[in-house]
């Protein structure tokens, strides 16, 4: 619901591209800072952490509503963060704990999981849109402090999966208790490993481009789609439908081909779509001046197609990262292991925001969405670092002694 808000409340309080970069990243930091405190605590417990989290999410998102200032505002943010930080660490570690129930259909499991994402994005953004045209900035993060709410009582009936053989409980057996010998997951040995450096490496080129959708995509749609922040929602709900036809994609090429190759191929279809916006947005290129429907012109058309093939990319990419970070998180420590793709993503965005606006700012008037060619070049050398630092032999199934 707030996706398009954040940079359109910049915009209106009168900051810059660059500096609502900043406001936009915050709970980055806290994210960053947190995820490995967070990814052990979850390893000893997923429910609390995501139930705890998820209330820190509630109360930040009240308090962004209810912000005086920006200092506030910032504030609020970062708890945002911290709230994240916890309650994501548990949701990583109890989907990997029942997706490792079928491991022959890890990637399938992990794309509805995404595919649910995608359909919240795509009923929230056009919301959220609406809300903000009709009852202001605010009343948004009202709206997604109740959602957030509702989440943290639906976890309350959720089971525990540390502690016990989830896979001997369902099959009915007695035997549930888990040996209290635990891996640890030190992240300085898994970054010593390639398969951890690429899998890292191509998080961070992902996150510029999740930055672009959440800093400078709804500007852009809003300049040049018809109906301002509600063109933009509409946009950011079409992108979120289309993640329901990538993730299914990228689910079962992950189970058929292997968690590279699908990772790459679908981070190449989000960085080329990307790099074409400012072909799209040219003022040298005339793409039809006439009206598709109701201001909806060719530039229009050509800059949501290609919103919409970032998005099944993207969505498509999900999927793949995850499985390739579940398979090769030790037994015992799977929380704090894939916090570190998602520590790394984090870092990247806490910076990337700001990096887009300075290219937003820098080519405003001359390239516009040049931010957009940014974040899909550092998306494709992600891609290749996956692919170089993982090796062609690699591609298409986990080393088994890929062990932390």
């Amino acid at each position: 619901a707030v996706i398009p808000t954040l940079p359109l409340y910049g915009k209106e309080v009168g900051l810059s591209a660059a500096a609502s970069g900043i406001v936009v990243s915050t709970p980055a930091i806290a994210m960053f800072l947190l995820a490995n405190w967070a990814g052990k605590n979850a390893d000893k417990a997923r429910k609390p952490a995501m139930i705890a989290g998820m209330a820190i999410i509630a109360a930040s998102d009240f308090g962004t509503a209810v912000a005086p200032n920006l200092i506030f505002l910032l504030i609020a943010r970062l708890g945002l963060g911290i709230g994240r930080a916890v309650s994501e660490s548990g949701e990583r570690g109890m989907l990997c704990d029942l997706a490792s129930l079928v491991p022959e259909l890890r990637g399938r499991a992990l794309a509805a999981q995404q595919a649910v994402i995608a359909l919240g994005i795509a009923i929230g953004a056009p919301l959220g849109g609406y809300v903000v045209e009709q009852y202001g900035v605010r009343a948004s993060f009202l709206c997604v402090t109740a959602a957030a709410l509702s989440a943290m009582v639906i976890y309350t009936f959720l089971d525990e999966t540390v502690g016990k053989d989830v896979e001997r409980e369902i099959n009915g057996s007695s035997e549930v208790e888990l040996s209290n010998e635990e891996e640890t997951a030190n992240w300085a040995k898994l970054l010593s490993d390639d398969q951890w450096r690429g899998l890292s490496l191509c998080q961070c080129g992902a996150s510029f481009g999740f930055a672009a959708k959440i800093a400078t995509i709804p500007v852009l749609a809003a300049s040049i789609l018809p109906g301002g922040a509600v063109g933009a929602g509409a946009l950011l709900s079409a992108a979120g439908l289309s993640g329901l036809i990538g993730a299914p994609i990228g689910g079962w090429l992950t189970d058929r081909a292997g968690p590279r190759v699908s990772a790459s191929l679908a981070g190449l279809v989000s960085a080329s779509s990307l790099i074409l916006v400012p072909v799209a947005m040219s003022p040298y290129l005339d793409l039809g001046t006439y009206d598709l429907a109701g201001g909806f012109n060719g530039s229009a058309a050509a800059f949501t197609a290609l919103i919409i093939m970032w998005s099944i990319g993207a969505s498509a990419q999900g999927p793949a990262l995850t499985a390739l970070a579940q398979e090769l998180a030790p037994a015992g420590a799977e929380a704090t292991a894939m916090a570190l793709p998602r520590a790394t993503g984090d870092g990247t965005y806490i910076v990337a925001p700001f990096i887009l606006g300075l290219a937003a700012d820098a080519s405003a008037g001359v390239v516009p969405g040049a931010e957009c060619a940014v974040a899909g070049t550092i998306t494709l050398i992600g891609v290749i670092g996956l692919v170089l630092l993982s090796g062609l032999d690699n591609i298409g199934r986990v080393q088994p002694e890929a062990e932390a």
